[in-house]
C-alpha cells in the first residue's frame, strides 16, 4: 500500500466534497449542523485557496483519493495542521500516520497540532504519531474553556 500526497491547489472541488465527509464525522462531537441545503457550511476553506501561507494536499493510497491535509505555514510562527482527514476505509491502516510524517518532512520547523476537547481519538492519534516521529521530543498542552482541547508542539528543524 503506497501512501502519497498530491498538491491540491487545483483540486478545490474535490477537497470541498471530502470536507463534507470530514464535517459529518466531526458532527459526533456536536460542533455543527447541516444548513437548509443539507450541506455543512465551510467558508473557512476559502483561506486555503486565497492565502499564500496555506497549503492543501490530497492523501492518496495506491493513487486512490483517501483524504486531505490542510496546512497553515505562516512566516515566523509555528506550522499548523489546519484540518486532516482520512476516509474511514483507510483508517487504522497506517495511512494517516504515513501521510502526517510526509507532511512534517516536507516542512521542517516548529509545528503545532490541535484537537477539540471531545476528540479523544484524534488526540490519541496525534500524540502517538508525533511521539514516534520525534522520539518523544514533543510537548502537550491542555486548554481549558469552551474552545479547550489539546495541542502537541515539536520542532523538526534540521541543523
Amino acid at each position: 500500500m503506497e501512501v502519497t500526497l498530491r498538491d491540491a491547489s487545483t483540486d478545490r472541488g474535490i477537497v470541498d466534497h471530502l470536507n463534507q465527509l470530514y464535517l459529518y464525522d466531526f458532527s459526533e462531537f456536536g460542533h455543527r449542523d447541516v444548513g437548509p441545503d443539507g450541506l455543512y457550511e465551510a467558508s473557512y476553506l476559502d483561506a486555503y485557496w486565497s492565502n499564500e501561507d496555506r497549503r492543501s494536499f490530497l492523501l492518496l493510497v495506491d493513487d486512490q483519493i483517501a483524504g486531505f491535509a490542510l496546512l497553515h505555514l505562516p512566516d515566523g510562527r509555528a506550522h499548523a495542521i489546519g484540518e486532516f482527514f482520512v476516509m474511514r476505509k483507510y483508517r487504522r491502516r497506517g495511512v494517516g500516520a504515513t501521510a502526517a510524517v510526509q507532511v512534517f518532512d516536507m516542512f521542517p520547523g516548529q509545528w503545532t497540532v490541535r484537537q477539540f476537547p471531545s476528540n479523544v481519538g484524534g488526540r490519541e492519534f496525534w500524540r502517538k504519531v508525533i511521539d514516534r516521529y520525534t522520539s518523544g521530543r514533543l510537548t502537550e498542552e491542555e486548554h481549558s474553556g469552551e474552545s479547550g482541547g489539546w495541542t502537541q508542539s515539536f520542532d523538526n528543524s534540521r541543523a
